[in-house]
């Protein structure tokens, strides 16, 4: 079994910056692609970033140039750099990463448990 666990959210004034952690533990062979969602109040879940195993990023336009997502696949674990942080940018981030527990079975997708954050003066 995997466990991804987010880690780093908060409440933030307009304007500033939070990191996110997604760390992955338990029976890992190998991360694939990773992704950060978030659910913002009443709202559907929606994409922000992606990483695919091979570093390449991609970002809706409401966060580009805004977030940057990371990973330390030393360390298995993928980070969220959020940068000019706006009010509609609250919401619960959640981490997404299609994981191989051994080289036998195909990637199982995980989510975690989600970290609020909340942009409030």
């Amino acid at each position: 079994q995997v466990q991804l666990v987010e880690s780093g959210g908060g409440l933030v004034q307009p304007g500033g910056s939070l990191r996110l952690s997604c760390a992955a533990s338990g029976t890992i062979f190998s991360i694939y692609t990773i992704r950060w969602y978030r659910q913002p109040p009443g709202k559907e879940r929606e994409l922000v970033a992606t990483i695919t195993s091979g570093g390449s990023t991609n970002y809706p336009d409401s966060v580009k140039g805004r977030f940057t997502i990371s990973r330390d696949n030393a360390k298995n674990t993928v980070y969220l750099q959020m940068n000019s942080l706006r009010s509609e940018d609250t919401a619960v981030y959640y981490c997404n990463a299609d994981v191989r527990t051994t080289m036998y079975l195909a990637p199982v997708n995980y989510w975690g448990q989600g970290t609020q954050v909340t942009v409030s003066s």
